[in-house]
């Protein structure tokens, strides 16, 4: 349950930086974005995905089995990551056209 609990946490995360992917492509200014927000969102999904290396070292180790909800979160905190790695740098392109326009 508690690994069904994480996913929809992870996927109800993941929703939203399209959303955030999309603005920031429209918007073409880095006005209102917080790369330092960003980036410790992008630091705490990597300490997410340790923690899943660990529970998985440590199941394989004790000759557990794991449940496909599990590989799921997994799933989730690699797509979320890889949405917020694209969002950051989307965050560097709009300041350089904030630049370039003088803003």
């Amino acid at each position: 349950m508690t690994d069904l609990l994480e996913a929809l946490m992870i996927l109800c995360f993941g929703l939203s930086w399209p959303i955030s992917i999309r603005k920031s492509l429209v918007a073409r200014t880095a006005k209102g974005k917080s790369l330092f927000f960003e980036v410790f969102i992008w630091i705490g999904y990597v300490f997410g995905i340790i923690r899943k290396i660990m529970l998985w070292n440590a199941a394989n180790a004790s000759g557990q089995t794991l449940e496909w909800l599990f590989y799921l979160g997994w799933f989730f905190y690699i797509l979320n990551i890889v949405e917020i790695t694209i969002d950051m740098l989307l965050y560097f392109r709009n300041i350089r056209l904030d630049k370039a326009a003088g803003r």
